[in-house]
């Protein structure tokens, strides 16, 4: 059964240096070190307006509509969570790859499916995540998804011009990334 042992925060002081340090690597062309594992996602600031950089793990992604799916690990609160959330045009770099690209927000409902999907694919990376977001679970489907129902979002990022016809509904068609 799925429980909140703790409330995380957002990591502040030299734990966000640390978990901010592989952006470098992408700003030195090396970002293709972490092959299709991680996006960097570039976003647009909200409250000032400027550029911000975060480096997501992809949870999933269709081929058919060459879109990846990540999720926010401190939910809504998240700061990138919050400024797609308010301007969805954002620039995602994969691997050697770099595209203008649209955020689509998961209904609670598609969250609880993909956080699902992404725990019978990756069971140890999810367990992780649990962990770090501060949820206890039992390491059900049911937990995992209620997991991300009610704590975990995840946002579809689509590459501006990736042809496709129209938005696939929940997981349909995302595919680990491993």
């Amino acid at each position: 059964m799925l429980r909140k042992v703790k409330d995380v925060p957002s990591p502040t002081g030299l734990r966000r240096l640390l978990v901010r340090a592989p952006i470098r690597l992408y700003h030195w062309h090396l970002g293709w070190l972490f092959g299709q594992r991680f996006v960097l996602l570039t976003h647009t600031g909200r409250l000032t307006g400027q550029q911000r950089q975060v480096l997501l793990e992809v949870a999933g992604r269709d081929c058919e509509t060459d879109a990846y799916l990540v999720a926010s690990g401190f939910g809504v609160n998240a700061q990138w969570y919050r400024n797609v959330r308010q301007d969805p045009a954002v620039t995602i770099r994969v691997g050697r790859r770099r595209a203008a690209a649209v955020a689509a927000l998961l209904t609670p409902e598609e969250c609880g499916s993909a956080m699902a999907e992404y725990a019978t694919r990756h069971p140890r990376a999810a367990a992780q995540l649990m962990r770090v977001c501060g949820l206890q679970v039992d390491g059900s489907r049911a937990d995992f998804c209620q997991a991300g129902r009610d704590h975990i979002r995840f946002v579809r990022l689509t590459p501006v011009g990736a042809g496709h016809s129209g938005r696939p509904s929940g997981e349909a068609g995302m595919r680990g990334s491993r």
